[in-house]
């Protein structure tokens, strides 16, 4: 695990540990947003017209530092599902990215599936995500073992979630099991958070062929996306170049547009 890496879930485990202090999984369970039903980020990923793209709010990150401060989750959020999003991907970290829970519970008044993006450690913030009205949970398989995966992934099931698997490298793909419903590769380097598209491209081949694949980080291109696309790829996660931009949500427009119009032109 990278030092940056290993400071995050350092941190999330005393985080975890204070948040239970706060609230009970009894409290998050009566909370109005826990019995919604979850959207199918899979069935949205599988229309043949479909995007592809998990449209991201994130207001900064460790190797960025600061890319938006001043963007509302509720103007963005709503852009990324008007023009054709497929999903939504919320950062809820807040040491580390200036994310929380109150974004992800503006972002799920949405008509499309919201991911909770978040360093899972522990079934509570799966019960956490669920009671916020996420759709959709991430877990890293760098920093959770294949028997954690297994656990997190069959509580994420229970409360009818779906599943994305993020890997690194061929090491990691053993973490695969029967509870997850997507594989995304992370182009960013845990090691130096540098992104190198040829992370993507190099191990699409060895994930196995009857689970989703996303693309993730390192999409700053409409040419970018063409590649990932051709290539098989059935998701693509994209966050910063949008939230970079002046305008996230006239942004993400504008390569909605593009979309389709290769769409219209094949």
């Amino acid at each position: 695990m990278s030092n940056i890496l290993a400071n995050i879930v350092a941190h999330k485990f005393k985080e975890v540990a204070a948040r239970k202090q706060q609230i009970s999984i009894a409290d998050l369970e009566a909370m109005p947003l826990f019995n919604k039903s979850c959207i199918s980020l899979t069935k949205n990923l599988s229309q043949p017209l479909c995007s592809g793209i998990i449209a991201e709010f994130k207001r900064q990150s460790p190797s960025k530092g600061i890319i938006n401060a001043n963007a509302s989750v509720a103007e963005v959020t709503h852009a990324y599902a008007q023009y054709g999003a497929a999903g939504i991907s919320v950062l809820t970290d807040a040491h580390f990215f200036g994310g929380n829970l109150e974004d992800l519970s503006i972002a799920v008044q949405q008509p499309i599936p919201v991911l909770r993006k978040e360093f899972i450690i522990d079934e509570f913030q799966i019960i956490e995500a669920k009671a916020f009205g996420a759709s959709v949970i991430l877990l890293i398989a760098a920093c959770l073992t294949p028997a954690e995966i297994e656990l997190l992934a069959g509580t994420a099931k229970e409360l009818g979630m779906e599943v994305l698997l993020e890997l690194h490298d061929k090491t990691e793909l053993e973490y695969i099991c029967d509870g997850i419903d997507m594989v995304g590769i992370n182009n960013r380097s845990l090691k130096s958070f540098e992104v190198n598209i040829e992370h993507s491209l190099q191990l699409k081949d060895s994930l196995p062929k009857e689970i989703l694949s996303i693309a993730e980080s390192g999409i700053y291109d409409i040419e970018t996306y063409r590649l990932l696309k051709r290539e098989g790829f059935d998701g693509f996660l994209m966050g910063e170049y949008f939230m970079k931009q002046a305008s996230p949500a006239e942004a993400f427009e504008t390569f909605s547009q593009q979309i389709k119009m290769d769409q219209d032109a094949s």
